[in-house]
C-alpha cells in the first residue's frame, strides 16, 4: 500500500449521458474521467459499490434535480488513497443523498467525498457486505433517530419487513432491546437477522391491526415503520398506541384517507425520511451511530450473493436486476 497522497486519478466510471424513458432502457456506458481531490476531500479506491433503487429511478428522471451526465451510485466501500497523512490507507465505507444524484457517485474505480463523509470499515465485514449498508440502515437509523430510538419493551410494527429498510429497521429496534411485529404481503417467514424472535403478520390473511392489538394486550405498537407507504396507511393508523409515531419512506399513490380527530387523540407523530435530503457528511454521521451494533455483532451486513456482483461493464445488468426488484443486495465491484 503506497503511503503518498494522491492529488488526482484517471478513474473508470459508469455514466449515465441522458435521462432514460423507463429502466429497461437506462444504458449506462463506461468512460475514463480526469478526477481531482479538493484541500477538505478524500481520493477514495472503490472496492465495491451498491446498486439501490434510486440509483435506477434517478435514471430514469423520478428525481428532478438529478443532473445528467453524471456517474450514479450512493453506497461504497473503498481505501483511502488521497487526503491528509493520517487517513492514507484506511479502509473506509459510507453513503450519501447527494453522490450519484446531484453530483458524480460510487459506480466507479475511484471516488472524491469529503473527509468528514467517511466511516471505518468494521474488520469483520468484507468490501461487498460494507458496501451493501448503505442506504437501507442509513434510512432505517435515520427514521428511529428522528421519531426517538425505540426503547426496551416498546413494540414496533415493521410494514415490509422482508425489504432491506425493514430488515435493517428490525436490526436496529432488536438490538435497541424492543420487541419487533414484522408484516408481509402474503405468507413467508422473516428472513433477515434478528437480536429477538419477529412474529410476522400475513396482511393477505389477517387484520393487521386487530392482530397488533391482540400481541400487546390492547396497547397497540409504539413504532409503525412503513416502508410501503400508502398501501399499509390505514392499517398503520389503526395499530398505532397512544402516543405512538409512524415513519414514512415511501408511497405508491401519494394520496391517503386521513383522520384528523383520531390523529389527535391518539397523540400521535409522523415522521417523514427522504435520506435523498441527507449530505455525504450528514449520512457519515447516521452511519457512525450504526458502528458500535456492526463491531459488536448485534448488526449483521446483508448476505451478498456471488451471482449478484457485477463487473463496472456490466452495470447496466446490475440496475436491470434491481428494478425487476431482487432481493437480493445488488453490488459493483471495480
Amino acid at each position: 500500500m503506497s503511503s503518498a497522497d494522491t492529488k488526482a486519478v484517471e478513474a473508470r466510471c459508469v455514466r449515465l449521458n441522458a435521462k432514460a424513458e423507463n429502466a429497461a432502457a437506462v444504458a449506462p456506458v463506461v468512460e475514463r474521467h480526469m478526477l481531482t481531490r479538493g484541500p477538505n476531500d478524500l481520493l477514495i479506491e472503490v472496492k465495491a459499490a451498491a446498486v439501490n433503487p434510486s440509483d435506477v429511478k434517478a435514471a430514469t428522471g423520478l428525481m428532478p434535480y438529478a443532473v445528467f451526465p453524471r456517474t450514479p451510485g450512493r453506497d461504497y466501500a473503498g481505501v483511502i488513497i488521497g487526503g491528509p497523512a493520517g487517513m492514507i490507507g484506511r479502509d473506509v465505507f459510507g453513503s450519501s443523498g447527494d453522490l450519484g444524484i446531484r453530483r458524480d457517485g460510487t459506480h466507479a474505480s475511484h471516488l472524491v467525498v469529503e473527509a468528514d463523509a467517511v466511516v471505518e470499515k468494521p474488520k469483520a465485514l468484507s468490501w461487498e457486505e460494507a458496501a451493501g449498508i448503505g442506504v437501507p440502515f442509513v434510512t432505517a437509523m435515520e427514521g428511529f433517530r428522528r421519531a426517538g430510538l425505540p426503547k426496551s419493551g416498546e413494540t414496533v410494527l415493521v410494514m415490509g419487513v422482508n425489504g432491506k429498510v425493514g430488515q435493517a429497521a428490525v436490526q436496529i429496534a432488536t438490538w435497541q432491546g424492543a420487541r419487533v411485529i414484522g408484516v408481509v404481503r402474503k405468507a413467508e417467514a422473516y428472513e433477515g437477522h434478528s437480536n429477538a424472535p419477529v412474529e410476522v403478520i400475513d396482511a393477505s390473511a389477517t387484520d393487521v391491526a386487530a392482530r397488533v392489538r391482540e400481541l400487546t394486550g390492547g396497547k397497540g405498537a409504539d413504532i409503525v415503520f412503513n416502508t410501503v407507504g400508502d398501501p399499509y396507511f390505514q392499517a398503520a393508523h389503526k395499530a398505532l398506541a397512544l402516543r405512538g409515531r409512524q415513519i414514512l419512506i415511501a408511497a405508491i399513490d401519494r394520496i391517503v384517507q386521513f383522520n384528523i380527530l383520531e390523529f389527535y387523540r391518539g397523540q400521535h407523530t409522523y415522521v417523514g425520511i427522504d435520506t435523498l435530503g441527507l449530505s455525504s457528511v450528514a449520512t457519515g454521521a447516521v452511519l457512525r451511530d450504526l458502528g458500535p451494533g456492526f463491531a459488536n455483532g448485534r448488526l449483521k451486513p446483508f448476505p451478498i450473493r456471488a451471482n449478484a456482483i457485477y463487473p463496472l461493464d456490466r452495470a447496466r445488468e446490475a440496475y436491470v436486476a434491481v428494478a425487476g426488484s431482487s432481493r437480493d443486495r445488488v453490488i459493483l465491484r471495480p
